[in-house]
């Protein structure tokens, strides 16, 4: 009962302060979309935005942008991604009117098991330091996409983020105190000091801050590249540090990596094609969730009742068991993708959900019969990329190279050592990741390129934007601002994290009525209140009658859309 009154308390003052002062729009947007001709550039940090901008400006694509922006991502927001981490595109191509997939992302050591682990008695792989360092894809899938898409040459494409690291650049807000966090967590581990404090304190905001190693780093892959990253000096200098660490990284593991082509999946949603990347990601879990919930009528006047919070959460609780249970590297393991995203099979998994009771006990199906950014780039000619990339857990696994200026990812911490799973520890072996590019199509054309932030998250992300565009009739600004949703307790790939049997928690944002709230309560569901951890979101819509694009970015964050 104390619970509801804090509730009730907190909806009050909320709707207080909702901007109900804007003349158009719903009552909790922000702004209005961004609107262009000729190019638009959504990230989560405005320097990295207008960087992109003049990549375009100079004839660039907008593949070349984006890797431009996602360079200096790496050294103006490290607390989400770097080169030391993983990458997954999705490219429209103007040319050939087809969109390309992109699995950048890294396996793990060829010397490292199970059996390591059992022998040191540990039921998980660490959060951080050596062992969870998996190969960094991230630079790899630079030159795939520059090499497929490029057009201005790669030292002219990353020389903005070499200059900022060099010259110097004032952090924001957000990003300090994400340092400051990362900070407390991580001073001890080598190299973190030097390369992320200013004077051996916490950076802050508005501070200047330089970083002449990664600087150096860039150049080399500038001059050298991929090859440089993966078999020259750079690799070397990563594999002897993570071994002399007590981790299994070798130079063998980055010499022979490479990134993977392939084709995105989809599923129709209301008459439009909604596509995401296959496993090892988790993007197929946004297809499942539209499948079972189009089964379902919303009407605009929906969005936010307990109707429409409580067939999500279910819809969702379906989708997680599968996730657990199925999804992995298809080279290591049989994965249904193809069932899994079929209206047939989520027919039979809706038919599971009580249209008026929370349900704690749903099982995976038989199919067979966080930290993170993201951005999206479109030029002039109608290209378009939507593309994230991440070191999980914010800055990554601790584990900064001597004298290159970039931390290390952990993403084999997602790995199961239960052998019999489908995502198990095994050598080689690309992890279960949870960063998703998307991508929406009509007619066979594009008509939007979006993504959100923040592990788990992800999936339900993508579906409330989804939803908000195409069943609440929202702009894809107000999509990203209206009052966010989520779903802890699921089971979890790893193994590490079982089912809650009570059925988990929805937490919500400000801006769900009290009503809503204590029905959700009457309808058996545990519902709680959480502040600020939903992701960031960014979101290119292409408008084919008028030819202009819309940019949306998060205002959560510190985001910008902006064109030209």
């Amino acid at each position: 009962m104390k619970k509801c009154y804090i509730f009730l308390i907190f909806n009050l003052l909320s709707n207080l302060i909702i901007a109900q002062d804007r003349y158009i729009g719903r009552n909790f947007s922000t702004r209005s979309e961004v609107i262009a001709q000729n190019g638009m550039v959504c990230t989560s940090q405005p320097l990295a935005t207008q960087i992109g901008l003049d990549i375009l400006k100079r004839g660039g694509t907008a593949i070349d942008a984006a890797i431009a922006t996602n360079a200096a991502l790496g050294l103006m927001e490290p607390t989400g991604n770097g080169i030391g981490g993983d990458l997954f595109a999705i490219v429209w191509d103007a040319k050939t009117q087809k969109l390309y997939g992109l699995n950048a992302s890294g396996r793990s050591p060829k010397s490292l098991t199970i059996k390591y682990f059992k022998e040191k008695g540990l039921k998980k792989i660490p959060a951080y330091g050596a062992l969870p360092v998996s190969v960094p894809g991230c630079v790899d899938g630079w030159f795939e996409l520059h090499k497929k898409f490029g057009k201005l040459k790669m030292d002219e494409i990353l020389a903005p983020a070499i200059q900022y690291a060099e010259k110097g650049f004032p952090v924001s807000e957000l990003i300090a105190s994400y340092m400051a966090r990362s900070f407390n967590g991580m001073k001890d581990y080598p190299n973190f000091k030097e390369v992320y404090s200013i004077d051996g304190k916490p950076i802050q905001k508005g501070d200047v801050f330089r970083n002449p190693l990664l600087a150096n780093t860039l150049r080399k892959i500038a001059k050298g590249g991929r090859d440089e990253f993966y078999k020259g000096s750079i690799a070397k200098t990563i594999a002897d540090f993570i071994q002399k660490q007590g981790g299994f990284l070798s130079y063998e593991d980055l010499a022979t990596h490479t990134s993977e082509w392939i084709d995105p999946v989809s599923t129709n949603y209301r008459g439009y094609d909604v596509w995401e990347l296959p496993p090892n990601g988790q993007g197929i879990g946004v297809l499942q969730m539209l499948n079972i919930l189009e089964g379902f009528e919303f009407k605009k006047e929906d969005y936010g009742t307990a109707k429409h919070v409580h067939l999500f959460t279910e819809a969702k609780k379906l989708v997680f068991e599968d996730r657990a249970k199925y999804y992995a590297d298809p080279n290591f393991a049989k994965v249904p993708t193809k069932e899994l995203i079929s209206k047939e099979y989520a027919a039979r998994r809706r038919a599971l959900i009580n249209l008026n009771r929370a349900k704690s006990d749903y099982e995976a199906g038989q199919p067979f019969a966080n930290e993170t950014i993201y951005m999206t780039v479109a030029d002039k000619d109608g290209n378009m990329v939507s593309l994230i990339q991440s070191n999980y857990r914010g800055m990554g696994s601790g584990m900064i190279p001597d004298g290159l200026g970039f931390m290390l990812q952990d993403r084999g911490e997602l790995f199961n050592l239960d052998e019999n799973h489908a995502n198990a520890l095994v050598p080689g072996k690309r992890p279960f990741h949870t960063i998703i590019p998307a991508f929406v199509t009509k007619d066979g054309k594009p008509f939007m390129s979006l993504g959100v932030m923040g592990g788990d998250y992800q999936i339900i992300g993508h579906c409330e934007i989804i939803m908000n565009v195409i069943d609440f009739g929202m702009n894809i600004q107000e999509a990203g601002d209206a009052p966010r949703m989520d779903h802890s307790g699921s089971s979890d790939p790893t193994g590490a994290e079982e089912r809650d049997p009570r059925g988990g928690e929805i937490t919500l944002e400000s801006g769900f009525s009290f009503e809503v709230i204590q029905q959700l309560m009457r309808m058996g569901h545990k519902v709680g209140y959480r502040l600020g951890e939903y992701g960031g979101y960014q979101a290119i819509m292409w408008d084919d009658k008028k030819k202009v694009y819309y940019g949306a970015s998060e205002s959560r964050k510190d985001g910008q859309a902006a064109g030209y």
